[in-house]
């Protein structure tokens, strides 16, 4: 066995080899995992992602604004100021350019009734930062942090801006702002080393990426379940965002920016805002990047570099919409030359979702070992298979864990701009289904038949007008919005389980102008590698807006650790295989087509009968309700909702194991009860009442597109990020109240820490006190201070913590695994 195992690597570079001799391999390398046979008794608690092998982390994704006037605040300052406007403007007062060019653009920064300026930056006196504080912008500012001798970047300049009275002012994004915040919480006060410590280690925390602020979890996070399973990576996910929440406060006061008329503020948020969707349709996109695209300060040695990696990004995904509609004229859904033309400039960028990643502490201790014999074939190999399975799973979580609740008006039910980047992520048999159901269930019908917009603005407001057209509600935009995934093609698929694969598949995408070889490969699942990652495991991006951190984040984190048991169980009992699952292009898009129908809401999809994926049709074995279409010859016709039924029956009767050694049986029972009362208990229910009651609407199709979306904008902003703050405030009571117990109980540490934080009357009685003023945002920065002091304490502990749990399971000797971040 073992000679056949290190023999491996070779055999996976020849497709004939590992068809061949498949069930041996796969057999090998599960025993190798397991320690024993596969089937043998005892073999399920050795299982990768089995309780008590998971570790996981999160990286979520926020949206900042400034709110203030114009006048104050830096986005419509940088416009009025920019040579672009002086141009146009120039050029419209000679007759050389339209009038409309600059109308447009001063009725966007006229016309913010709200003050409220999506993704701008911040201006303040640089004198506001303290010494410690003023070290870190400066390394920052570094060409190569590696190398000093580098000097500073190119764009130093940039972050700086002379004030109308003369003093030097820094200009930074939120993203970077909320690590100056933390580095003067550090520098402006004396602290016990353990929390400055703790601080510092924090910084890196915080990453100043793409558009949005970016943070990803303190600490690895064992889930086990003592330790609650999903809820722990949860409660760390909700602490975290509570302590941004606070850094956001302190720079208001710290750095004077709501004395000079500015109020940073973050949230979670799924969407691109809608004015800087408006915004980008007046701008060339080389503006717009300029505008818009973080500078990466924070988070890679050369920041320079990453920033021209985000300007490329943007580049390849503005021109792949571009070549998205090429493909709908080739699939037959664009009949004629009326098309409305996507913006050159894309901003799917700016959408904002939550990663998940899940780790096997199995899987990564072989890999860290030589003489294991299990190499990085070996994990791509299981990895690819894993992910090929999961995906038949994911349209369970889609509306039920997380959500991105829009409104499409009909002028916007044009195809090349609904379907976004579709094209790209499915074949164009399951595309033209997808798009002719969507049109049946999207109130766009005139005496029964589909009436898409017909492209002039004007025609089409009076079709809407005349016929009562109202457009669609779709449940979870973004993944429609933002290409998530990339199909396969037929020379390169990327999950076949060889290594070098996907690298294939990215040069035969950019040589079709979809994708850039620079990029990392979109899936919806993603494999982890440990040699990239230092940790092995999968990384869920399909997550959107969560509800609840609290109880949405969890359930979520459960169910997809059991389909990664569940996927590894029936690769130890040889009932899960590659040939289970053909690496064809077609049968990828037949089961990714299931998971977009649950995103915008179609009730139904289509398999062919004798589809070769034999793990999807086991599922539809399993499914009640399945007819022969009569549209669709040689088709199955199968319910969205009885799909994911199915999918739970089988959770239930294949993982029922590995339910009752994970203790997830409420799990399931809540899943179950998001599945039947998707209204009252799903996500997109929860979120779709918390925007109508924003709005003062009963349906969402009888509010506007325009102000259904802004109101979800608004409730975003204000009550749900109030919601999601007063979850975590119960969890920091929690920890508040630990902390105080440690200290009276006699733990010296914590008991010093306190009086050096000087906090001798616990932290919880602190809290107690100031809870109400601290929602309402009305804390004075002493009082701030030292709660963001206590904080930090229950972060440091939680930090030992973890640790404690991870080197007790392996011994002290174990090397825990890395933190977890997007790369």
């Amino acid at each position: 066995m073992s000679r056949q195992l290190d023999a491996t690597p070779t055999s996976l570079s020849s497709p004939a080899t590992i068809t061949e001799l498949h069930p041996h391999f796969l057999r090998n390398v599960m025993t190798r995992l397991v320690g024993q046979e596969p089937t043998a008794a005892g073999s399920l608690e050795r299982l990768p992602f089995a309780a008590g092998d998971t570790t996981g982390g999160t990286e979520t994704e926020l949206q900042a604004v400034v709110a203030g006037d114009r006048t104050r605040v830096d986005l419509p300052l940088v416009i009025e100021q920019s040579d672009y406007f002086a141009n146009i403007a120039k050029r419209a007062a000679a007759g050389e350019t339209p009038k409309r060019l600059i109308t447009e653009l001063e009725r966007y920064l006229a016309g913010n009734r709200e003050n409220v300026w999506e993704n701008s930056w911040v201006r303040f006196p640089a004198r506001s930062l303290s010494p410690f504080a003023l070290r870190v912008f400066d390394n920052d500012l570094s060409a190569d942090k590696k190398s000093p001798q580098a000097g500073r970047r190119s764009d130093a300049g940039r972050f700086f801006v002379t004030a109308p009275d003369g003093t030097q002012q820094l200009r930074v994004p939120v993203s970077y702002l909320l690590k100056l915040s933390l580095a003067d919480l550090i520098g402006s006060q004396k602290l016990p080393a353990p929390l400055v410590e703790t601080g510092k280690r924090l910084l890196g925390h915080y990453l100043n990426d793409n558009t949005s602020p970016e943070t990803f979890s303190f600490h690895v996070v064992p889930l086990t379940r003592q330790g609650g399973m999903g809820r722990a990576l949860a409660r760390e996910t909700s602490k975290r965002f509570l302590f941004t929440q606070m850094l956001a406060m302190h720079t208001n006061y710290s750095f004077g920016l709501k004395e000079s008329g500015q109020r940073a503020m973050v949230y979670f948020a799924p969407h691109p805002p809608l004015r800087q969707k408006e915004l980008n349709d007046h701008v060339p996109d080389a503006f717009y990047r300029d505008l818009f695209m973080s500078p990466c300060l924070s988070g890679w040695d050369r920041g320079e570099e990453k920033y021209r990696y985000m300007q490329l990004c943007h580049q390849v995904l503005s021109r792949s919409q571009l070549n998205a509609v090429a493909k709908l004229r080739e699939a037959g859904i664009i009949t004629n030359n009326l098309v409305v033309l996507p913006n050159v400039s894309n901003v799917s960028l700016a959408n904002n979702g939550t990663h998940v990643s899940l780790g096997s502490r199995r899987l990564g201790n072989l890999l860290s070992d030589p003489a294991s014999g299990f190499s990085q074939a070996h994990e791509k190999y299981l990895g690819d298979l894993a992910i090929k399975m999961a995906e038949h799973f994911l349209p369970l979580f889609v509306g039920t864990y997380s959500a991105a609740p829009y409104r499409l008006g009909y002028t916007a039910f044009h195809p090349e701009k609904a379907l976004g980047f579709l094209p790209h992520e499915l074949d164009y048999t399951h595309l033209r289904m997808l798009w002719r159901r969507w049109q049946k269930k999207a109130k766009i019908s005139v005496f029964g038949q589909p009436v898409t917009p017909f492209g002039p603005p004007w025609i089409d407001r009076m079709v809407s007008g005349l016929f009562g057209l109202k457009g669609d509600f779709v449940p979870d935009f973004r993944l429609v919005d933002y290409l998530i995934c990339l199909m396969s093609t037929p020379q390169s698929p990327a999950l076949n389980g060889r290594v070098g694969s996907s690298d294939k598949l990215k040069r035969d995408l950019a040589e079709m102008g979809v994708f850039d070889s620079q990029m990392s490969l979109y899936l919806l699942y993603k494999l982890r590698e440990h040699a990239v990652m230092g940790f092995s495991g999968f990384e869920g991006r399909h997550y959107s807006q969560f509800d609840s951190i609290r109880d949405d984040l969890a359930g979520a984190t459960d169910l997809q650790m059991l389909v990664n048991a569940l996927a590894f169980k029936y690769m130890a009992q040889g009932t899960l295989t590659h040939p289970s699952i053909p690496d064809d292009p077609t049968l990828e898009s037949e089961r990714r087509q299931i998971f977009f129908a649950c995103a915008i809401g179609n009730p139904t999809f289509y398999v062919r009968r004798n589809s070769t994926n034999r793990f999807l049709l086991r599922i539809l074995e399993k499914t009640r309700g399945v007819r022969n279409s009569r549209r669709y010859p040689g088709y199955a016709r199968v319910k969205v909702g009885e799909y994911r039924l199915a999918l739970l029956r089988l959770l239930r009767q294949d993982a029922g194991d590995l339910i009752e050694m994970m203790g997830l049986e409420r799990t399931m029972a809540d899943l179950e009860a998001r599945l039947v009362d998707p209204e009252r208990s799903s996500v997109a229910g929860k979120l779709t009442s918390g925007i109508l009651a924003e709005v003062g609407g009963k349906q969402p199709l009888k509010v506007n597109a325009d102000d259904f979306n802004r109101g979800a904008e608004r409730y975003y902003r204000e009550g749900l990020r109030r919601k999601h703050m007063e979850e975590a405030l119960d969890a920091l009571e929690e920890d508040f109240h630990a902390l105080d117990r440690a200290a009276c109980e006699g733990s010296g540490a914590e008991r010093l820490l306190l009086q050096g934080a000087g906090e001798e009357r616990g932290a919880a009685a602190l809290l107690a006190k100031v809870r109400g003023d601290f929602l309402a945002e009305r804390l004075d920065l002493g009082t701030l201070r030292r709660l963001m002091n206590l904080t930090l304490m229950t972060v440091q502990r939680d930090q030992a913590e973890a640790d404690a749990a991870l080197k007790g399971k392996t011994g002290a000797a174990s090397k825990a695994p890395p933190l977890y971040r997007a790369r």
